[in-house]
């Protein structure tokens, strides 16, 4: 039996033949599940490609098949793991493609901010995480009458929580959650920010907001700039720049627009030939979206990669095939049945608003 090192030094072609060969070998009992930020040699393998909310509602759907594999980041595959039947196994080829921001939130510190925002606002509040976040912290949001959210639906997600509440608390993205406010048409000084290092910076704010966002970031997002805009747009004026929400609020502000990465890859689809456009978002989505719209120029704002999401390659997704094949069972992501169930309620309220 090959070890996960003898996978590791075969050589690409042979591996690619080989996942294809375990791929119809396992046939409808197997699904691929592949984020928009995977490299093409492992996304050309994906049963269906997509963001977080479109692979949600992929592994809820994927009641034939026995077996899921998730090429994405962590949570992803446990939310996959959540959604599914029980007697379905879900895997993640590398169990090291951890997401950073997921790790920037824990329950024990958004209880204490829940503590202290509800004695305040007299209990008048929802919990709404967004999907990069730990089962665990999903489990917390949907055992108080909280929901899930995706970039590709976080605005219908706040809309749902203030028609049933006065106010939000958001994590673990600040960013997300300021744009999203933004776009609601809140005003500044309504989003509240708080830091779990120094909860005590929020107390002269928080009395007046009506969303407080956890201060949590995405890397990738981040790494983008206004003065890159600018650069954009002096090299292509004809473009149009679109970033990810999970941009910082002045860097959303200066583009033409932004949205998740399905908004991205039908706004590109779906434009006329000649186009241009500058995107803001991982550079493995950017790149292909170049590939396969040779008809329209398409090219990163900055060259921003997700390390996580490069954790998955060729050769641990073979591995993973094989030991299905194998009865080798490796990699398969379980949550604790007393977190899925809080888990499920605020997954399966993001499922059902969106």
């Amino acid at each position: 039996m090959a070890s996960r090192d003898d996978y590791a030094s075969m050589p690409k072609n042979h591996v690619l033949g080989l996942i294809q060969g375990a791929k119809e070998a396992l046939g409808k009992d197997l699904v691929i599940l592949g984020h928009h930020y995977q490299r093409d040699e492992v996304i050309r393998f994906a049963d269906h490609r997509g963001d977080s909310l479109e692979l949600s509602r992929a592994a809820a759907a994927a009641r034939d098949a026995r077996y899921i594999v998730f090429c994405g980041v962590d949570f992803m595959a446990e939310s996959a793991a959540i959604l599914c039947d029980q007697e379905q196994l879900v895997f993640i080829p590398a169990k090291s493609a951890r997401c950073p921001m997921a790790g920037m939130a824990e329950v024990a510190d958004a209880a204490e901010a829940w503590d202290h925002l509800a004695s305040i606002w007299r209990g008048d509040l929802l919990p709404v995480t967004y999907q990069n976040s730990s089962a665990e912290l999903k489990a917390f949001c949907g055992n108080r009458g909280g929901a899930v959210c995706t970039s590709s639906n976080a605005g219908a997600i706040f809309q749902w929580a203030l028609e049933r509440k006065g106010h939000i608390l958001f994590f673990p993205d600040e960013h997300l959650g300021r744009n999203t406010a933004l776009s609601l048409g809140l005003a500044d000084e309504e989003i509240a920010v708080w830091d779990p290092r120094r909860p005590w910076d929020a107390a002269p704010v928080v009395a007046k907001a009506k969303v407080v966002a956890w201060r949590g970031y995405c890397y990738v997002h981040t790494f983008f700039t206004v003065n890159q805009v600018e650069v954009a747009r002096e090299r292509y004026p004809q473009s149009k720049v679109v970033v990810h929400p999970e941009c910082p609020a002045e860097v959303v502000v200066r583009s033409d627009a932004n949205g998740s990465t399905s908004y991205m890859v039908r706004t590109v689809g779906e434009a006329p030939p000649g186009s241009i456009f500058v995107i803001g978002t991982e550079l493995n989505l950017v790149n292909r979206l170049h590939r396969e719209h040779p008809d329209k120029t398409v090219v990163p704002l900055a060259r921003s990669a997700c390390h996580a999401m490069a954790e998955i390659n060729p050769h641990n997704l073979l591995y993973v095939l094989e030991g299905i094949l194998q009865k080798r069972v490796e990699n398969v992501i379980e949550v604790p049945a007393e977190i899925a169930s809080g888990a499920q309620l605020a997954l399966e309220r993001m499922l059902a608003v969106a």
